[in-house]
């Protein structure tokens, strides 16, 4: 993944969670101004922060790095809750899916 690219990630994550660069930068313990500067390329977070902004997202460092899940936080919840269904459900759920992806 290139710099822009992970730019682009992390800014899609934490809009998804709602959540100002500043607010993101404060709870994961660094100066207010820290992830605007990541997403400004100024600056490139650590190994070790980068583990800390995957856990303030709510994602596995693998999920971050999943571009094709637009929302990976929403979609292991999905996943978690399928789990507690019947075939009969699951077939249900499945041609639904299958139905909003061809429109």
């Amino acid at each position: 993944m290139e710099k822009e690219q992970f730019i682009k990630r992390l800014v899609e994550l934490r809009m998804n969670k709602g959540v100002s660069a500043r607010d993101m930068s404060l709870s994961i313990g660094q100066s207010a101004g820290y992830i605007n500067n990541v997403e400004n390329g100024v600056n490139f977070p650590s190994m070790t922060v980068f583990f800390y902004i995957c856990h303030f997202l709510g994602v596995t460092p693998a999920e971050f790095f999943d571009t094709e899940s637009k929302n990976p936080t929403k979609l292991d919840s999905i996943i978690k809750d399928l789990k507690c269904l019947d075939d009969k459900q699951l077939d249900t759920i499945a041609t639904l899916v299958k139905d909003l992806i061809r429109k």
